[in-house]
């Protein structure tokens, strides 16, 4: 069964297509959407936790200006790092936006990484009833005496689908999900799974490569990214007066330069550190992708591809909206 027909799945609208890149971190979604987004009339959603926000210029790869000024860009440098944002949010203001670019007669087109971000764009979430006070000072209890292990561990009991992709450090979700049972009695994941309808169908693409390439390209954009001046940039954060603790900066990169800043580790070991950890997030990136049997994927061995496959996904694009139209 593929996923546009799992329950909670609907479109009120299926003419109206909008084409989703992905792929995992360093795969060239951004090089690819530039070749892409002129020849559809497009305006790009970025589907990027943190390209959203400002000043996090280097450290997540963000569009250049050259690179923005191929189309318009949605979502990036829309918010100050102190600034609370989420996938849910981001559907919510997401979708209105896609009306908004099909109002004016241009094609949406979503550009992005961020599993849940495209999970809360495409499928949308449970918002679930509104916080219990004292529900969640005792759990927050729980977590300054036991620590975030210790609640992730309960909600594997009374959730271990909604506990499958989060990390002990999703202190805030987990919160959530704890709560959200305590007063349903129902899991978090199984809410989620409500309906929701679409004014539009997702025809979704995905960049693919070799592992050991794309490591390799990994390990080369970090090089980059050290060489045009990650550091510097953190150091500008830190003069704004932006703490670590912010869930904007608890971001590879970000976190193991701070702990360099700091002298918590050398220069070298940040480097290697960084290396390290994108490519493991890479790789949970993968892992979420390949579950979702909705997605195109296109192999590629090197950039020298790119206008093929480009041409390939307008292809698939448009014969999709031919047949919505049909």
């Amino acid at each position: 069964m593929v996923e546009s027909e799992r329950k909670g799945f609907q479109h009120s609208n299926e003419a109206r297509k909008v084409l989703v890149l992905l792929g995992p971190t360093a795969s060239g979604k951004t090089h690819l959407s530039t070749l892409i987004a002129p020849i559809l009339d497009a305006e790009i959603i970025s589907a990027d936790s943190r390209q959203i926000y400002k000043y996090l210029d280097i450290g997540t790869a963000k569009p250049t200006a050259s690179e923005r000024s191929v189309a318009l860009h949605h979502f990036v440098d829309a918010l100050d790092p102190k600034q609370d944002f989420n996938a849910g949010e981001f559907g919510k203001q997401g979708r209105k936006v896609i009306d908004d670019i099909f109002s004016r007669g241009k094609t949406p087109m979503v550009v992005g990484g961020s599993g849940l971000y495209l999970r809360g764009l495409i499928d949308g979430f449970f918002d679930g009833p509104g916080a219990d006070p004292e529900i969640r000072e005792d759990l927050y209890g729980k977590l300054r005496e036991g620590g975030p292990e210790r609640l992730l561990e309960e909600l594997r009991r009374v959730d271990p689908e909604g506990a499958s992709g989060m990390l002990p450090s999703n202190t805030r979700r987990i919160i959530r999900a704890l709560e959200i049972h305590r007063i349903t009695g129902k899991p978090i994941s199984e809410l989620q799974k409500e309906k929701i309808i679409l004014s539009f169908a997702p025809v979704m693409v995905g960049l693919i490569w070799e592992r050991k390439a794309l490591y390799r390209r990994i390990e080369e954009r970090v090089d980059r990214m050290i060489a045009e001046g990650l550091i510097e940039e953190v150091r500008l954060l830190k003069a704004r007066g932006y703490s670590h603790q912010l869930n904007s900066l608890q971001t590879t990169g970000y976190v193991e330069v701070f702990a360099f800043l700091e002298g918590k580790i050398s220069r070298q070991e940040m480097i290697g550190l960084i290396k390290r950890n994108t490519r493991r997030y890479a790789k949970r990136q993968l892992t979420w992708f390949r579950a979702d049997l909705r997605i195109r994927w296109f192999t590629v061995h090197s950039e020298a591809q790119f206008g093929t496959i480009a041409n390939e996904m307008i292809n698939h694009y448009r014969t999709a909206l031919a047949e919505g139209c049909a």
